[in-house]
């Protein structure tokens, strides 16, 4: 069906557009197959384009000879337009949800996004296992390049190119995929160059009720290890799911089967319950009742920032016993794409200055999240408002990201980019021009070709016109582990993201302008460089203590 079909009126005059903290404008509004466009058409004309993807939920309020539409967003932005005529208040709802149920992955806007000032190509080898196993070879050579999923075969949530260990030939990945959920066998996340020792993740083991085992596996997870050396499983998953997985063929590692390998159990939220944690806290954020009993009341209740606690302490033990216990790890859930990730990731963060550049974070997302079939689209569908049936949503890495931002304002000088990368992130997740974000795993993009026909957000954001948008001004490389604090009265709501549509940010936005100004101005880089330098030994000192 083509998008003119769906559009039933292009073009709407004298609508009257309502936002937060900004005065009403009435102006043109206009529908296209991918996009809103409101323009007041006035002297300093104001333009507003709202990609359709965007929202979540479309509400209609109809009466005698008008009717007003309120557009809830995924970004948690509501828009009003009052428009005169029930009719046509009709027609453009009607002709919003159509084009919104329009889910065809070669239908959505990346497809057709062309701007001219890109290259299609650049930005997609942003990672790579051939670059990253040449890294690893100046620290250690126990690992090569395998090809065994160059058709998706082994497993389709797996990149087709993999880093593997030397040691283990290709049919004995094979026989461990075929004994791990969906073929996720363990595979290397992160080597510690400090001491050797590793973080691996993978999905759960299918030994069901029986107890099977497969030498294979065992085999592969006994070299990570020496004879004298210890090891730990991290389990994300409650007591009651593992005995519910085991009943259904799934299960955990026995100890006796895998020696030196020692089990942990960090139990983490996962899908519906978090969907309706985040319904919740932006329920609470919007609450215009300036009661503060009802307020605290409804962030508690939401439980979100129980959410981000438990995840901030399983990355920590996780890197804990990478660091100080010098043990390496396994991290799995039960299909191992949400929960694993989000540990597995934020431990990197923790562990690894590389991880905390603004280059390195995007190869970290890639790697972990995007190859590693974290699965976008179906997460992301929808956000906070949608009226639909929960299915497979879940703000799963909207979380992760919130524990960055955690980690940020517990080391503001330690992460080379800012509270606007991770704000973007979270945007271009949930909709977005470019392709980055498409489909649920490399598989999907390739059989797609997303990475031939649509555009990379990391070229856009590496690109001179935007790179500096994303970088913190105060930034001096620690080379610490950085060790946050977890206690509850240490965490604190983003509300750089939850309160951004319902707070004035203006005077907030013009004090960062004015600290990038300072700081970017030509004396502060030809004459001071002994005050920037005493600055940031200043801004550090803390920092580095809390590390050590």
């Amino acid at each position: 069906m083509e998008f003119s079909e769906l559009i039933k009126v292009s073009k709407v005059e004298d609508v009257v557009l309502y936002r937060p903290f900004v005065a009403p404008v009435k102006g043109t509004l206009c529908i296209s197959s991918h996009h809103l466009l409101f323009s007041s058409g006035t002297e300093g004309t104001m333009e507003l384009w709202l990609l359709i993807r965007n929202i979540d939920a479309v509400e209609k309020r109809l009466m005698t000879s008008s009717g007003t539409i309120t557009l809830k967003c995924k970004d948690f932005k509501i828009l009003q337009l009052d428009i005169t005529g029930m009719e046509e208040c009709l027609n453009i709802a009607s002709s919003i949800e159509a084009l919104l149920s329009q889910n065809s992955l070669d239908m959505m806007y990346p497809f057709f996004f062309r701007p001219t000032y890109m290259n299609i190509l650049e930005g997609w080898d942003q990672y790579s296992p051939e670059r990253e196993l040449a890294m690893l070879a100046d620290h250690t050579d126990a690992f090569r390049v395998s090809y065994i999923n160059k058709d998706f075969a082994v497993c389709f949530s797996y990149p087709s190119v993999l880093i593997v260990p030397k040691s283990i030939d290709d049919e004995m990945l094979k026989k461990s995929a075929k004994f791990r959920q969906g073929g996720r066998f363990p595979y290397l996340s992160y080597y510690h160059k400090k001491n050797g020792k590793m973080i691996f993740r993978s999905s759960q083991p299918l030994i069901g009720p029986n107890v099977r085992r497969c030498k294979e596996d065992e085999g592969l997870l006994g070299t990570i290890v020496g004879s004298d050396e210890r090891a730990y499983v991290l389990d994300t998953r409650p007591s009651q799911s593992i005995q519910q997985a085991k009943v259904m063929g799934g299960g955990t590692e026995s100890t006796s089967n895998y020696r030196n390998w020692k089990r942990l159990q960090k139990a983490l939220e996962r899908g519906r319950i978090l969907q309706e944690s985040l319904i919740k806290l932006v329920e609470a954020c919007n609450d215009q009742s300036h009661n503060m009993d009802r307020w605290l009341s409804k962030l508690e209740n939401s439980k979100w920032l129980s959410h981000v606690q438990s995840i901030l302490n399983a990355a920590c033990m996780v890197a804990q016993c990478v660091e100080r216990e010098e043990a390496s790890v396994l991290v799995h859930g039960s299909e191992g794409t949400d929960t694993t990730l989000q540990v597995t990731s934020l431990a990197q963060v923790i562990l690894d200055p590389d991880c905390r550049t603004l280059l390195g974070f995007q190869s970290l997302i890639e790697r972990e999240w995007l190859q590693a079939g974290h699965p976008f689209q179906a997460r992301c569908t929808r956000s906070a408002y949608s009226h639909a049936r929960l299915k497979q949503e879940a703000p799963t890495f909207l979380l992760f990201l919130d524990c960055c931002w955690q980690l940020m304002r517990q080391f503001p000088c330690s992460l080379e980019f800012n509270e606007q990368l991770l704000i973007t992130l979270f945007e271009q997740a949930y909709a977005s021009s470019f392709g980055t974000f498409l489909a649920n795993n490399e598989k999907e993009r390739f059989n797609n070709n997303v990475k031939e026909k649509t555009h990379s957000l990391w070229s856009w954001i590496n690109s001179q016109s935007e790179h500096k948008r994303y970088i913190n001004p105060f930034y001096s490389r620690n080379l610490f582990t950085i060790w946050p604090s977890i206690q509850p009265q240490s965490l604190q709501l983003w509300q750089g993201l939850f309160f951004r549509w319902n707070s004035l940010t203006q005077h907030k936005n013009e004090v960062w302008n004015a600290i990038n100004n300072i700081i970017n101005c030509e004396f502060w880089h030809s004459h001071k460089d002994k005050e920037r330098h005493d600055l940031h030994l200043s801004l550090n000192t803390t920092e580095e203590q809390l590390s050590k």
